[in-house]
């Protein structure tokens, strides 16, 4: 090879690298369009608290360049050095071709301003419990400050036991779950809000190693999928455990256990509510005698029931 072949072929190299990603897109507004680009076509589902590729899109970007997650305009126009170009691309391919939730990539999940740190060993916070314990569960719970003693029921990252803390601010919590992977991440989370006084953690299947003892309010978020449905999910969702999706063939395994055991353990006037997802018909299939008063929350209708402590005698 000649001299002159050889500087032919170091420009045709470099030339190379004057087009794709990193080196056409300068922005956060040129990775914000690509992103969603990316997302769309790739087919990538979103249902782990995030509604739409834009917003995913935003929330990785922000994320990865450790920006306010609440501010983009700001930043939509500011230039972005090479190194955090190779970043963004990274997390968005990660995104776009293992079909991993956003939350697996961060790290971290958000339930309104509560942030949690979570892996793949728990299934991603995502429960219309959240926006019902903003209120103290009102009206089913009169006196939030009367509360003593909670329980939450399949606690996973330990995100409503966390909640319900700050809900109930004289309570004691009970935060259950049968895995103890599930559990190491909860006492993790417990400690990063300071609530390893006031929440304790118990290895169990359903209420079976539960201490016996009378709870105020009993919540669950249990794993209700049904079982032609887990044949359907999509990709992201496999990346979860399994555990804590599927119950049986209607879905509905774990709430049976729930709602035989719950009695030994609600004091005479307390709470049990258990979210279900869709599984309203369902349950009131299965259940037809049990008469549950079905909740609207913000963010959906008749996705949680509730009964009072006389009504499951």
């Amino acid at each position: 090879m000649t001299h002159e072949d050889h500087l032919e072929d170091e420009h045709e190299h470099d030339h190379e690298h004057e087009h794709g990603p990193l080196a056409e897109l300068v922005t956060v507004r040129d990775w914000l369009r690509y992103a969603v680009t990316r997302f769309n076509r790739a087919g990538c589902f979103f249902g782990h608290g995030l509604t739409d590729a834009y917003d995913e899109a935003v929330y990785l970007i922000l994320h990865t360049l450790s920006l306010p997650l609440d501010r983009l305009e700001p930043f939509l126009d500011a230039c972005i050095p090479g190194d955090e170009r190779e970043e963004i691309l990274e997390v968005i391919e990660k995104r776009a071709t293992e079909r991993l939730p956003a939350a697996y990539i961060t790290g971290e999940a958000w339930l309104g301003d509560f942030r949690f740190k979570v892996d793949p060993r728990v299934i991603i916070p995502r429960s219309y419990f959240a926006e019902l314990l903003e209120d103290g569960f009102s009206p089913w719970i009169q006196d939030p400050e009367e509360v003593t003693a909670a329980m939450d029921m399949c606690t996973g990252s330990g995100c409503l036991a966390i909640l319900m803390a700050h809900a109930f601010p004289n309570a004691e919590i009970v935060a259950v779950d049968i895995s103890q992977d599930a559990l190491d991440v909860a006492a993790e989370n417990i400690a990063a809000y300071g609530l390893e006084d006031r929440i304790k953690l118990v290895l169990s299947d359903g209420f079976a190693a539960v201490p016996e003892q009378g709870f105020d309010f009993i919540l669950s978020n249990p794993p209700y999928v049904t079982r032609e449905s887990m044949e359907s999910l999509p990709a992201e969702y496999l990346h979860e455990p399994g555990l804590a999706l599927g119950s049986g063939e209607d879905g509905l395994d774990l709430v049976r256990k729930l709602l035989a055991d719950a009695p030994r353990f609600l004091k005479p006037d307390g709470v049990l509510a258990i979210e279900v997802g869709h599984n309203r018909d369902i349950v009131e299939g299965a259940f037809p005698t049990l008469a549950p008063t079905w909740v609207s929350a913000p963010g959906g209708e008749d996705k949680i029931f509730v009964l009072q402590a006389g009504q499951l005698l």
